[in-house]
């Protein structure tokens, strides 16, 4: 199985989600195929509302030269909502159900497993946005461990 990176992008051409997309076994694949299989997961994990599907493209992903930074943080300021959190954790839990070959039962599971990596990603995202200050790492997951149980 190979997997790849596949951006899901609004009518304006922003990135919403980069999907990571693998598909079966045969290894002949082409590019379109990976692109349908994000548009799918997209509406899977409601990442607009339902009449907004139909806008939505797909484009496979490109590395970015340069320096690291948070990759379309700016477009994601929505985890910072209990909506926004919640589609979210929701896509991710998807995404790790359907990485794992859909198993029975186990959705508890999988949005437990997506949660804490949301929020350890977000907590981490938000750390180096305000310098990374030395010894204050776990105050930033401690304040959205918070703000989750709210």
């Amino acid at each position: 199985m190979t997997e790849r990176l596949v951006d899901v992008m609004d009518g304006s051409g922003n990135v919403l989600h980069t999907y990571p997309i693998t598909l079966g076994e045969s290894g002949n694949a082409d590019d379109a195929e990976y692109l349908a299989k994000a548009l799918q997961a997209a509406a899977n994990g409601h990442l607009v509302p339902d009449a907004q599907l139909g806008t939505l493209t797909s484009r496979m992903h490109t590395g970015r030269g340069g320096q690291m930074a948070p990759y379309g943080d700016d477009l994601q300021g929505n985890s910072e909502t209990r909506q926004g959190l919640e589609q979210a954790v929701r896509e991710r839990a998807y995404l790790l159900w359907e990485n794992e070959g859909r198993p029975e039962g186990r959705a508890e599971e999988f949005w437990h497993r997506a949660l804490e990596q949301h929020l350890r990603e977000r907590a981490y995202v938000l750390w180096q946005q305000e310098g990374s200050p030395e010894g204050r790492q776990d105050e930033y997951w401690r304040r959205l461990v918070d703000f989750q149980a709210q």
